[in-house]
């Protein structure tokens, strides 16, 4: 499997823990909830973010990867709302143009500020930012926020690539029109597979 396939199945399988939680299998929904559980515990400490390895590192991240992997995980688990169309990508962008929709001016602090921050402050500020989209039942495209988030916290995190994830999530945010799908991530993903059943590292 390239990275690319890793990755797409490592959040396939997030999303069938938060389908888990729906299922009529009470062990499902049993083990569906403990899952997000122990993936939300990971942001209090060194001890918490190792009961999340299960659900990352049967995936194989790359080295340089890990962390983000483990950071998205626990992200997904703040807001582990199901995307509302699979009908291409959409940016961390559109999902805070929502928020802005419902707050205003909230928003736009907010959003000026996460494009603001650097790679060392960015992940506290991601889920600070989370958990106010979960707040207002807004949900967020994790596959387009990995692979995204692999470059803005990677080692190129000032280069051209990264700039233009900025400026696409800045583009999705100021024009809601467009509903989120930015050309670059369209091209990239309308042939997503069936999303396989909780722990299906396959």
């Amino acid at each position: 499997m390239t990275v690319r396939d890793r990755r797409q199945a490592f959040v396939d399988n997030l999303y069938a823990r938060e389908r888990g939680t729906r299922s009529k299998n009470l062990k499902i929904v049993g083990e569906s909830r403990q899952a997000l559980a122990r993936m939300r515990r990971m942001f209090s400490g060194t001890r918490q973010q190792a009961e999340a390895f299960e659900y990352v590192f049967p995936y194989d991240p790359p080295q340089a990867e890990q962390d983000t992997w483990l950071l998205v995980a626990g992200l997904f688990a703040l807001n582990p709302q199901p995307p509302r169309s699979r009908k291409g990508r959409r940016s961390f962008g559109a999902s805070m143009g929502e928020l802005k929709a419902k707050t205003g001016s909230t928003a736009d602090r907010r959003f000026t500020q996460l494009l603001a921050r650097d790679r060392d402050a960015l992940s506290h500020h991601l889920r600070q930012t989370v958990r106010l989209l979960a707040s207002h039942d807004i949900p967020i495209d994790h596959h387009q926020l990995l692979d995204d988030l692999v470059v803005l916290l990677g080692e190129n995190y000032r280069g051209d690539h990264a700039h233009q994830i900025r400026l696409n999530w800045a583009r999705d945010y100021h024009v809601p029109a467009r509903n989120g799908r930015s050309t670059e991530a369209v091209a990239d993903n309308d042939n997503d597979d069936e999303e396989p059943e909780p722990g299906d590292a396959s």
